[in-house]
């Protein structure tokens, strides 16, 4: 018996282990993301098997990733600064009274967090 085998119809690769074929999967390199795609894959991991499976499967899951960690990131961006925008948080506030400034935008990139979280890492 040959020691690898591929399926012309599948393109997978087998290797003969004992009496058995098994395929010859590789786990893909982890992709270059930063927080957002993290916190994704990890949801997907944990609570969205089949989904993370088939993004595994079909090699997807690296560009997935990389959508939702850039996606997340200019969600982010646009968000505070249109709360900031709406809420008068400007640079004149944040030169004539610092903590103030410093303790609005903390809510604001707290609700825009959530708002990312809910519709993009968590869907």
């Amino acid at each position: 018996m040959e020691r690898f085998i591929k399926d012309e119809r599948t393109g997978i690769s087998y290797e003969l282990i004992g009496d058995y074929y098994y395929p010859c999967l590789t786990s893909p390199a982890s992709p270059n993301v930063g927080r957002y795609g993290r916190m994704r894959w990890r949801y997907l991991k944990e609570h969205r098997q089949v989904f993370y499976s088939q993004l595994v499967l079909s090699d997807k899951l690296a560009s997935h990733l990389e959508e939702i960690d850039q996606s997340a990131s200019e969600m982010m961006e646009r968000l505070i600064k249109d709360m900031a925008e709406r809420q008068g948080v400007t640079e004149r506030l944040k030169a004539e009274n610092q903590l103030r400034w410093v303790g609005m935008m903390n809510n604001i990139r707290s609700a825009a967090e959530e708002v990312v979280l809910n519709n993009l890492i968590y869907a």
